[in-house]
């Protein structure tokens, strides 16, 4: 935490971060995630924004990194995925952006797994922007979309712009991996947008096969 912020906003910071740690560490042990397909090989994960609580449910944790914004909300998110060993990269588009994407690519080539909220920080929800695309062209890991759904009532929504979901108590959920999709180490800028409307359609028939199946899903 930098020492050049005003002392209250450090304390406050600190004190965030401790009750966010309390409380991830308390739905750890009550969140239940059934992995469906999940990925038998290095992954770059395309998540939406609304769905990071997901990341409870990557079984590896010591080779995976998670893109965070470098905001105050950022940071204690960063802070508090620690005690979960979940290790990040903080950048967005606006902030430490190409730095980010050059420290998460040495990640990646380092043979480490990683997750990219797809969508974040500031949306437009649902709309893939075109870093996980120049990401996974350049490291060569292949993107795996996923979705993620509870039908528990203990599963809220926010009303915020991408309508956060977040498991609170005993809750039982299902995350369903994608197939890989190998980004061409040629492609070109001009199809860059053209891939990112490929992960934005697979994402979506991820959501709705889970929306179908969600009951049979849980069953397995």
């Amino acid at each position: 935490m930098s020492q050049n912020r005003p002392l209250k906003e450090r304390i406050k910071l600190s004190i965030l971060i401790k009750l966010l740690k309390l409380f991830f560490l308390i739905e750890k042990h009550l969140l239940k995630i059934k992995s469906i397909n999940y990925p038998k090989e290095q992954f770059l994960l395309s998540m939406w924004h609304c769905h990071q609580c997901l990341v409870y449910g990557i079984k590896d944790k010591s080779k995976f990194y998670a893109l965070i914004s470098a905001s105050n909300d950022g940071e204690i998110i960063a802070k508090a995925a620690e005690c979960l060993n979940i290790k990040s990269v903080r950048g967005s588009t606006k902030r430490r952006g190409v730095a980010a994407s050059l420290e998460l690519i040495d990640k990646l080539k380092d043979g480490n797994s990683a997750a990219i909220m797809v969508d974040g920080p500031r949306g437009p929800k649902g709309k893939v922007k075109d870093g996980i695309i120049n990401i996974a062209k350049i490291s060569g890991v292949p993107i795996i979309p996923v979705a993620w759904k509870s039908k528990d009532k203990s599963f809220f929504t926010f009303n915020t712009w991408d309508k956060f979901q977040v498991p609170f108590g005993p809750c039982k959920t299902v995350a369903l991996y994608g197939e890989p999709i190998h980004v061409p180490a040629d492609l070109s800028k001009d199809d860059v947008k053209i891939w990112c409307e490929k992960i934005e359609n697979e994402m979506s028939r991820l959501e709705s096969d889970l929306e179908n199946n969600y009951d049979k899903y849980l069953k397995m």
